[in-house]
């Protein structure tokens, strides 16, 4: 009997252990949040209209800079002189076919980061695509802090993509731990859109506590919602900034190969605004 009685004693001592040493830091269940329609703000609290000209604003943007292949084997060396500029009311990213520290192209990423941070809020970017097979123009968003951990926990917004070799079909994506494209699961949706390279078009983000929407030219395209299962599945609740890059080549923009006869591809943007979302209680 004591014997029983020291066994079950240390079963218990056991169990106690295991929990204490447990990992507390794993999401828990939220309740879903309800969507309470919110609106935004009529004046952006934040842009770039791009109404001077030289180099892309200092106070609002920095510069992603290296040839590292950003994760994706993309082909391009970012520089912070002479692929981004502005002139006659528009910024223009312009990827180009010239030896950079190795690589065969150059291009530009611009990034709010620490200039333009943001939780919630309407944002709003009208632009006019590059054509031709191997460019890869984004319009994006990541996390400022990275407070989940590394990609893609933290979460990912991509509010528009599109590759060269499949002409007008635009991308609107999230990506989390739990959705992302690596294990094929992300939130996505895809829109032909006419004349993307010739003419400008409006791509919009709607993010809420509840959800994110995107839109294209105001008509709604793509909807996730928060699932209240924590971060894994909704990391969009710290701060995120916005990048605007044109990417050649890597996994995805150059999986049909590159033209090499399309260099400059330019990327325009008109403007870049940003609206506060009006809270409710």
């Amino acid at each position: 009997m004591k014997m029983v009685a020291s066994f079950s004693l240390s079963l218990v001592l056991a169990a106690q252990l295991c929990l204490a040493n447990s990992d507390t830091t794993a999401p828990k269940k939220l309740p879903i949040p309800e969507d309470k329609g919110w609106s935004f703000e009529k004046t952006p609290v934040w842009s770039d209209e791009f109404n001077y000209t030289g180099m892309p604003d200092s106070s609002k943007w920095g510069y992603d800079i290296g040839g590292r292949g950003w994760g994706n084997h993309e082909l391009q060396y970012y520089t912070n002189n002479g692929n981004a500029y502005v002139a006659n009311g528009v910024l223009t990213i312009s990827a180009k076919k010239e030896e950079k520290e190795g690589m065969h192209y150059t291009s530009a990423r611009l990034v709010s980061k620490g200039k333009g941070d943001f939780l919630y809020g309407r944002f709003e970017i009208r632009a006019k695509l590059p054509q031709g097979k191997g460019t890869w123009p984004a319009i994006w968003m990541l996390p400022t802090d990275w407070a989940y951990g590394g990609w893609p926990e933290s979460g990912e917004i991509d509010i528009m993509e599109h590759v060269g070799y499949d002409p007008g079909q635009v991308h609107i994506t999230a990506h989390t731990k739990a959705y992302y494209f690596k294990i094929n699961t992300q939130k996505t949706s895809i829109k032909k859109v006419d004349s993307i390279y010739t003419a400008f078009h409006t791509y919009r983000l709607d993010w809420t506590p509840a959800t994110l929407r995107g839109y294209i030219d105001d008509q709604f395209v793509f909807e996730m919602k928060n699932e209240g299962q924590g971060y894994l599945v909704w990391p969009f609740d710290k701060r995120f900034h916005m990048l605007l890059n044109v990417a050649v080549g890597g996994d995805w923009g150059g999986k049909e190969g590159v033209d090499e006869n399309i260099f400059p591809a330019n990327m325009l943007v008109d403007y870049v605004r940003v609206y506060k979302m009006i809270d409710k209680p």
